[in-house]
């Protein structure tokens, strides 16, 4: 069964079928306060990504996962590393449903 990969910018839903372990991710691009750092430290809208996938990942591969998003990230916006904000959920299959069934019960 494959799960629905999610995505939004700037508020605009898409949808794409995915793999049964590929996350859902949704992408944010909201201009954050510059007051406490200035302009050389991080871009004047920046993105953030909210992803959430099932757990049991390690640290590794969600450090992998998180330096990839941030290097395609930066190349395709034009962006600093520092300015990409990444905010993994892990999310176990009992609390995920995909056409009205757990993925605990698949």
């Amino acid at each position: 069964m494959a799960a629905p990969l999610k995505a939004r910018s700037n508020g605009l839903p898409c949808c794409a079928n995915s793999t049964a372990s590929t996350p859902a991710i949704a992408i944010e691009f909201a201009p954050r306060s510059l007051q406490s750092q200035s302009r050389s430290q991080r871009s004047h809208t920046m993105p953030t990504f909210h992803i959430e996938l099932f757990e049991g990942r390690s640290v590794e591969q969600k450090r992998q996962f998180v330096e990839a998003i941030t290097k395609a990230t930066c190349k395709s916006l034009g962006v600093e590393p520092n300015s990409v904000d990444i905010i993994l959920t892990d999310v176990k299959r009992e609390n995920w449903a995909t056409a009205g069934r757990l993925w605990s019960d698949a």
